[in-house]
């Protein structure tokens, strides 16, 4: 047995199996006589796969958002946080997030020894719209960060910020510790010291207080993201510049 921590670090979705933007973080990778593999796949609004199946089967887990699943000869479905769809040994499938949701799921399968990959075939055309029930209340904790000494805290600046494709903050650090979560693009972001990640709608992070930020660097399209800056009496948040 070994634990390791699930990696930040995630890889655009192949354009050949996907339409649309998605991410994939690879979570676990065959190991000895397992042949189990688990990716997270997080889908921008409308991305979903093409058309496919897989050899064994797989085992969908949604874990964030609201998308469709749909076998060939059957009605999309939607699926929704905690939904879990069992894809049936070489059963022509699809599943992506609907047009104006984002979605993420666990795939989980197991791989042939001989290495067979998934069978693709045509994308996805045009898909009836499925009404979506709304969900009176859902909590997601999505950050519980410890500080690392009390601070006094008497107002919070929340900003929105854009930065254009292919631009960055530059090297910099904060006098006072920032949370922030993206909503839409993507952005390469890289505590000093820290293996860089990529991230994309619904992702979170934080940068202390001091500690030197080495990127924050919008991909190809763009970023925006919330930023919240808890300050003390008199205090203005400020970011402050440094050298390459």
């Amino acid at each position: 047995m070994h634990v390791h921590h699930v990696p930040s670090a995630s890889t655009a979705a192949p354009a050949e199996a996907i339409t649309g933007s998605a991410w994939v973080t690879s979570l676990a990778v065959p190991e000895g006589p397992s042949r189990t593999q688990v990716d997270r796949v997080q889908f921008a609004p409308g991305a979903r796969t093409r058309w496919h199946r897989h050899p064994l089967g797989q085992v969908l887990v949604v874990t964030e958002g609201t998308g469709y699943v749909q076998r060939r000869g059957g009605p999309a479905q939607l699926i929704r946080t905690g939904d879990t769809v069992r894809v049936a040994a070489g059963e022509w499938h699809w599943h992506g997030a609907t047009d104006t949701t984002s979605m993420t799921h666990l795939a989980i399968e197991e791989l042939l020894d001989d290495g067979t990959p998934s069978e693709l075939a045509e994308p996805v055309g045009t898909v009836e719209p499925a009404v979506v029930t709304a969900t009176p209340l859902t909590r997601t904790l999505v950050l519980e960060q410890d500080l690392p000494a009390p601070r006094v805290v008497d107002h919070v600046q929340i900003r929105r910020i854009t930065l254009a494709p292919g631009h960055g903050t530059g090297p910099h650090v904060h006098n006072g510790p920032v949370f922030g979560s993206i909503e839409t693009g993507s952005a390469v972001y890289q505590i000093d010291g820290e293996p860089e990640s990529v991230l994309t709608p619904g992702d979170v992070f934080y940068e202390p207080e001091a500690t030197r930020i080495a990127r924050f660097d919008a991909q190809e399209d763009g970023v925006t993201f919330l930023a919240h800056f808890p300050a003390g009496p008199g205090e203005t948040p400020e970011l402050i510049p440094l050298e390459s």
